[in-house]
């Protein structure tokens, strides 16, 4: 079950829920954040969904845009007026069940005024917010993670878990380690790019193939054709089959497989 419900009207701030929770599922896990439209499967229902969910989690963050307040229902009513509207309704849900509530606001939205707000909710404007502006997103997201880690600590050690899961598969495939398949010690370097910082002469890209970086002069690494048309600062490519030729950059070294071309650049 999640621990962080994401919390948001439809016609407020959809977009900026979706961000939040793509962000904090980034972070500690997707099973671990609950937004609506992305956790409730084809077919089941969705109310028991909702109360099941908010129930069972830690936080719930309350994503709040500028329309938020003032929505309106079907027969023209303040949405948080009515007593079946689902967000106040999980809101209401997260205060009862003992859940913390941080409230998001999102651009231009000002903080909650308890007279605004109905009975019901007027605990949410004491809550401490927290602020997305998409012109400071990267560290307002951020920062929302990095209070709700430091709130809860279950989420702190997802995220080592995550990291530490990251780490080793990085280190099964030869990237950022000097053993192994793919490391210095032999096989293919895995890695979609390979960025080698060498300025002139000749070296070696994981003992798969040779790079030649601001080469003056004729080459051949390989047994087929050479092209010595080289310029300085040039790009050297070498085939599957061994041919070698020339462009413009630095250096390229591409596989053939079944599974198409992978390349290996320098720059």
């Amino acid at each position: 079950m999640p621990d962080i419900f994401v919390n948001y009207r439809t016609i407020d701030e959809d977009t900026g829920a979706a961000l939040i929770e793509r962000e904090l599922s980034r972070r500690f896990g997707s099973e671990r954040v609950f937004r609506a439209s992305k956790s409730i499967k084809a077919g089941r229902r969705f109310p028991q969904e909702l109360l099941t969910a908010v129930r069972r989690s830690s936080v719930l963050v309350a994503v709040i845009g500028d329309r938020w307040a003032d929505a309106r229902s079907a027969d023209g009513l303040r949405a948080l007026d009515d007593p079946e509207d689902w967000t106040r309704r999980e809101i209401v849900e997260a205060f009862e069940s003992g859940a913390l509530v941080v409230p998001v606001l999102i651009g231009r939205a000002t903080r909650l005024n308890r007279r605004d707000l109905p009975p019901e909710l007027a605990e949410l404007a004491d809550c401490q917010y927290l602020r997305l502006d998409t012109r400071n997103a990267e560290a307002d997201l951020a920062r929302i993670g990095d209070d709700l880690a430091e709130a809860l600590p279950q989420l702190a050690e997802a995220e080592r878990q995550i990291s530490r899961t990251d780490g080793e598969a990085g280190a099964g495939t030869g990237i950022g380690t000097g053993n192994g398949p793919g490391g210095s010690d032999g096989g293919v370097v895995r890695a979609r790019e390979y960025h080698h910082l060498q300025d002139g002469g000749v070296s070696n890209v994981s003992n798969s193939g040779t790079f030649i970086n601001t080469a003056n002069g004729p080459l051949h690494t390989g047994s087929g054709d050479q092209n010595n048309e080289i310029r300085h600062g040039s790009r050297v490519t070498f085939n599957g089959d061994g041919g070698n030729y020339i462009e413009r950059g630095t250096a390229q070294q591409r596989f053939g497989g079944r599974d198409g071309d992978r390349e290996d650049r320098g720059r």
